[in-house]
């Protein structure tokens, strides 16, 4: 899905769990989008209490402003998330449900950060995404 994105898990570091260790990436490409929370269009925000919804809609907001940009998360090179309240249980959750919408096997190279609060209570988590233009997309 990346022609001319490489991803490389170094030999000499730990094997990867839902992660690449490196993308290589032409900048000239290179979408940057602020983190995304579980807010729905109108601003209230999806899932209160329920990490698995909340991610989904994460995910959703991730997409539609990769749409935006001309992408989409196929073209997604690193992921950085915070987490509220960050246990084994609640990574599972993310995986399982971010998992439709990543590329099991390229993943993007990411990061997993447990935080004590994010802009408001009731989110529980938050991703920042860097992206790519699809080839097809004239750069300027």
């Amino acid at each position: 899905m990346h022609p001319y994105v490489s991803f490389i898990n170094p030999d000499r570091l730990p094997a990867p769990n839902g992660f690449t260790h490196v993308a290589i990436a032409p900048v000239d490409r290179l979408i940057v989008v602020s983190g995304q929370v579980a807010y729905a269009p109108d601003g209230s925000i999806v899932g209160k209490g329920d990490l698995a919804a909340q991610t989904r809609q994460v995910f959703e907001n991730l997409a539609t402003a990769l749409e935006a940009a001309g992408s989409a998360l196929a073209y997604a090179v690193k992921l950085n998330y915070f987490v509220r309240d960050l246990t084994e249980e609640a990574v599972a959750t993310i995986r399982r449900v971010r998992a439709p919408y990543l590329d099991a096997d390229r993943p993007p190279a990411s990061t997993l950060v447990g935080v004590a609060a994010l802009a408001k209570p009731d989110l529980l988590l938050e991703v920042e995404c860097l992206a790519l233009l699809p080839p097809q997309y004239p750069s300027e």
